[in-house]
């Protein structure tokens, strides 16, 4: 089920949940990697074939040397061409950072998307949301001796991150499944407004909005199913961290809509 593909010497790993059903390719979160969608990918049977990657510098796969949109989306692209799933478009999912390439994608190659599930990814950021929601990285350790101490570091996040630590290749402790520094140079290239982006694609879409996030206000959310024709809306009751928060509603709701295309 994991693959490596190789793009400018650099690995990308990815998931492949397999199944004779139509590909759906799922981009997660930042924080995050693309093991977090086996529970979609099971509740989805065989009607749809699930493909995870793990974005760069996020999971198994290597630390690249920019964390801008168009190289997230450029590895989405490259994958799609090795799986030979550039033929037809796919369905194409994201939580978060996903979800932030997820539309650019279909912004920017709508040959390659056929309908576009949006969770809880804004389409304004401001600066200080950023900073705000993620202060905690820049004094995150990326290693540790052993992995309780990795887990303690993270504080609150511990719980979530623990079981996706990777042992260090030579034994000597422990690494988190992302970097702290790429997450803090993603976010620095989302700030500002992204409603041209959203709005240059015209797929059927849907919008999963966690109606506590502080992320994605509801007045935003409600704009950005106003301003696009053909999105629909579900919102659940949670913070941002939709999928991780009401998995059921969540898988729900993609369901759903994927079972409508």
């Amino acid at each position: 089920m994991r693959h490596d593909l190789t793009i400018d010497d650099r690995t990308l790993s990815y998931l492949d949940f397999g199944g004779p059903g139509r590909p759906l390719l799922a981009l997660h979160g930042g924080l995050s990697e693309g093991a977090h969608f086996a529970g979609l990918a099971a509740t989805l049977g065989d009607d749809w074939r699930v493909i995870a990657p793990d974005q760069r510098g996020h999971g198994d796969s290597d630390r690249a040397d920019a964390y801008d949109r168009a190289g997230y989306v450029a590895d989405a692209i490259a994958l799609l061409e090795h799986l030979g799933l550039t033929a037809a478009p796919v369905a194409v999912l994201g939580f978060s950072l996903g979800g932030l390439n997820a539309y650019r994608l279909a912004a920017d190659r709508p040959d390659l998307v056929s309908a576009l599930v949006n969770v809880d990814a804004p389409v304004e950021i401001p600066s200080p949301l950023g900073h705000g929601f993620l202060g905690f990285l820049p004094d995150l350790p990326y290693t540790a001796a052993t992995r309780e101490e990795l887990v303690t570091a993270c504080g609150p996040l511990g719980e979530g991150v623990a079981p996706f630590l990777r042992p260090l290749p030579d034994g000597s402790g422990w690494r988190l499944p992302f970097h702290p520094q790429d997450t803090l140079a993603t976010v620095e290239q989302g700030y500002g407004s992204h409603w041209d982006t959203w709005l240059a694609s015209d797929c059927p879409a849907l919008l999963v909005h966690g109606l506590r996030s502080t992320a994605l206000p509801r007045a935003q959310a409600d704009a950005m199913v106003a301003r696009r024709p053909g999105t629909a809306y579900v919102g659940l009751d949670t913070e941002h961290y939709v999928p991780f928060q009401d998995p059921e509603g969540f898988t729900k709701a993609v369901r759903t809509f994927l079972a409508g295309l």
